[in-house]
């Protein structure tokens, strides 16, 4: 990439909200993902580099974390700022407090905002009402931190994006909104397989259709996993009950039975498959024992990425 064009992705990424990579180019989410391999390299060189210090940004959250929280916390400390952990049990916005009103008090004090939520809505309405830039951590349509990390890992170890193929198998949720949409972007082909009534959104699978359609790629959705996984270059799982979908487990099980990820369904996939998962993971359920902890598997790297990836992220918007 030319500096002239990598300084002007740089300027107009600067002060903007990162929602849903649908409202970033191709272009821009290229750029973020190199970022990630620049500052990773950095922080494996040991060299010091503060873009952020003295800046602070606040993470709320109303969804648990292991990842989101320890990444973002440990990515603004080694880009010089600080994170402040805000759970919604002790903030007023857990009482009832406009969200809009908490927008605008957290911007008089913050550089940015980082929510994981559960309502999409929520991160929206945060966004429209705050004058410091928002940060998806999560919501139950979108999950694009994640999918950034998890492209930067596919570059890392396949040299490429563009004309590869991810199988995901599973449930049609959040995760896979964003991975098809980021696939598309980038120039990837996506199949999807999914059990009868888990589809991914209707409008998602449409929107991402008509990105890849521009971009010469594929989006694709199936109920047959062995027709998604057929010479794939990345197979992709999460869990069959989400965060918020617990009650359903029991009858998640039965419905996904014949979708577990394992050693008889990769041998569909190309030899030299990458296995992924954004973890956590319950090994025995949507991935056998032997394909995640197997030499396929690079769901640590995967996870170490998130680190690299939001620290793109917020150097580049904060």
């Amino acid at each position: 990439m030319q500096d002239t064009v990598k300084e002007e992705l740089a300027f107009n990424l600067k002060g903007r909200d990162f929602l849903m990579l649908g409202d970033y180019t191709p272009a821009e989410i290229r750029y973020l993902i190199d970022l990630a391999i620049e500052l990773k390299k950095k922080q494996k060189a040991g060299e010091v580099y503060h873009p952020l210090k003295g800046k602070t940004l606040g993470m709320i959250f109303e969804k648990s974390s292991t990842r989101t929280r320890v990444s973002f916390e440990v990515g603004m400390y080694q880009l010089g700022g600080q994170g402040l952990f805000l759970s919604s049990n002790d903030l007023q916005i857990g009482r009832g407090e406009p969200i809009a009103d908490t927008a605008q008090v957290l911007s008089r004090y913050l550089d940015g905002i980082m929510i994981r939520t559960y309502a999409h809505r929520t991160v929206v309405e945060l966004a429209r009402a705050a004058t410091v830039p928002v940060i998806n951590g999560l919501t139950d349509l979108s999950h694009p931190c994640q999918v950034l990390a998890d492209y930067q890992t596919v570059l890392e170890h396949k040299g490429r994006l563009e004309g590869l193929k991810i199988a995901y198998i599973g449930d049609g949720n959040n995760m896979v909104h964003s991975l098809m949409m980021g696939a598309a972007k980038l120039g990837m082909n996506i199949s999807v397989a999914t059990p009868e009534g888990y589809e991914p959104d209707a409008d998602q699978i449409r929107n991402s259709q008509d990105v890849a359609s521009q971009q010469g790629s594929s989006v694709i959705v199936t109920r047959d996993p062995k027709e998604a996984i057929a010479d794939a270059d990345i197979v992709y799982t999460d869990v069959w009950a989400s965060m918020g979908f617990e009650a359903e487990q029991k009858e998640r099980e039965i419905a996904f039975a014949a979708y577990q990820v394992n050693e008889e369904l990769t041998k569909y996939a190309k030899n030299d498959y990458l296995f992924m998962h954004c973890l956590p993971a319950h090994r025995g359920e949507e991935v056998s024992e032997a394909v995640i902890d197997g030499k396929h598997s690079i769901i640590f790297d995967e996870a170490e990425n998130r680190l690299h990836a939001q620290k793109a992220i917020m150097a580049a918007i904060m």
